[in-house]
């Protein structure tokens, strides 16, 4: 439990550092990831959907398929969505695929500089970039055990992952959302990724190489399902 030394209370605000000084932010990015299938009429879908702040991906494995991302900084704007947009046509006509459902928010590590850039900016303006057409989205699982590793030895696992993210990112291949979702998610799931990129390939190429990491081989109860699409409609303010 985080608490202020300021004021004795529990402190939940997002923290970073900046020239050596600790900042906080009380504020975070809520994401929220739907698919549906059926007869699906992309315009009708891309007007209803005029007024979100999110992006719509066409499914690669249904021909009848999309997902629908959806971003917030009120999570109750999530519930607005589902009665005024969700639950009416064209939506309603469609079958809803609960398996791809998540849900999380955006977090700091605690090194950051500028915590708005990192928590709110930068995970929009990845998915508004129109290089970063094809998207895999996914939920994982770590194992309980991790959990209560030394801090030392869950950094050194965790900086694996970093460096790979920061290998392809600075090549122009793909670049990553992290999303946390504990107590969010109906399969008990830790986070939700996003990858991002201008080719689904080195998409592909990612996941292939996070086998090799000692989270992954070690640590990780459980991946997927792996939502792989490509965007046809954006619309991030």
């Amino acid at each position: 439990m985080k608490i202020s030394e300021t004021t004795g209370q529990v402190d939940l605000s997002e923290k970073g550092l900046n020239q050596g000084q600790v900042i906080s932010l009380d504020r975070r990015l809520f994401m929220k990831f739907n698919a549906f299938s059926g007869q699906i009429d992309e315009k009708e879908i891309i007007k209803k959907c005029s007024e979100i702040n999110g992006a719509i991906y066409r499914d690669i494995n249904d021909p009848n398929g999309i997902g629908l991302l959806i971003l917030s900084e009120d999570p109750a704007e999530f519930i607005k969505i589902n009665q005024e947009v969700l639950s009416l046509p064209p939506f309603s006509d469609l079958e809803h695929k609960h398996e791809f459902d998540m849900l999380g928010r955006t977090y700091s590590i605690g090194y950051e500089n500028d915590l708005e850039e990192v928590l709110i900016n930068k995970p929009k303006n990845k998915i508004k970039d129109p290089n970063f057409k094809w998207c895999v989205w996914y939920p994982l699982r770590r194992e309980k055990k991790f959990y209560v590793l030394p801090a030392d030895k869950q950094k050194k696992i965790l900086g694996e992952h970093g460096n790979l993210a920061k290998r392809y990112g600075y090549a122009g291949l793909a670049v990553d959302i992290r999303l946390a979702c504990h107590g969010l998610d109906k399969q008990d799931n830790d986070f939700v990724i996003g990858l991002l990129g201008p080719d689904l390939h080195p998409l592909s190429a990612v996941v292939q190489e996070m086998r090799q990491t000692e989270q992954t081989a070690h640590y990780l109860e459980s991946l997927g399902p792996f939502f792989i699409g490509l965007k046809i409609w954006e619309n991030i303010s």
